[in-house]
């Protein structure tokens, strides 16, 4: 559900302008509804109205024409909005994705907070880049599986190199129906990292 606040004001125009203040959005994507009138004023409702889908494409369109970068950008949704993923292909990949992936993870930080000025629910946000993430994802899971297979044998737990959240979520995940293992998150920050450790069965 998209953001909306009640406003007691004078008129329309006074609502607007206290609804941009509130809200910190542009009035072109503020609908004013008056609910009714009481002694102090009009009761009205400011509705949020954007396509949130839309809004992220243009954002990221805006930031790869500061940078002069010639792109494709696919955006979908999924169920409604609950999902929105981006996809980006350009010949500066390698720059966008930055090292280990840290230029992709500031993009998509930035996208989810632009995204959730606009709307209370939780909406999952995903950003790809020439395929870095679904390839890191393949990798992530082969090495998830492999290190599962070695504690399960040797009930003794290994820790894994720290990971950004993306890459924690896809060893969690894959190992989240593992009869033999189980993970858990250790650190802080940058240092924050998966501990594969075996079941007491």
């Amino acid at each position: 559900m998209q953001k909306k606040i009640e406003i007691i004001a004078k008129n329309t125009e006074e609502a607007m302008a206290e609804a941009v203040k509130k809200l910190h959005i542009s009035s072109d994507n503020i609908f004013i509804n008056v609910l009714g009138e009481l002694e102090e004023g009009l009761n009205c409702e400011a509705l949020v109205d954007i396509n949130l889908t839309l809004e992220g494409k243009r954002y990221l369109e805006g930031i790869l024409k500061a940078l002069n970068i010639v792109y494709q950008i696919e955006a979908r949704s999924v169920n409604g909005e609950e999902q929105i993923h981006y996809i980006i292909e350009s010949y500066e990949n390698s720059l966008l994705i930055g090292i280990k992936g840290k230029t992709l993870e500031a993009l998509q930080i930035l996208l989810r907070n632009l995204i959730s000025t606009y709307t209370k629910d939780h909406i999952i946000v995903s950003l790809d880049i020439g395929g870095y993430r679904s390839n890191r994802s393949h990798q992530l899971e082969i090495l998830a599986t492999k290190t599962a297979k070695e504690v399960a044998k040797t009930k003794v737990a290994v820790k894994l190199q720290p990971m950004n959240s993306f890459e924690r979520r896809v060893i969690h995940e894959k190992l989240s129906d593992w009869r033999d293992v189980y993970t858990e998150s250790e650190g802080e920050g940058e240092n924050r990292a998966i501990v594969i450790k075996p079941k007491n069965n």
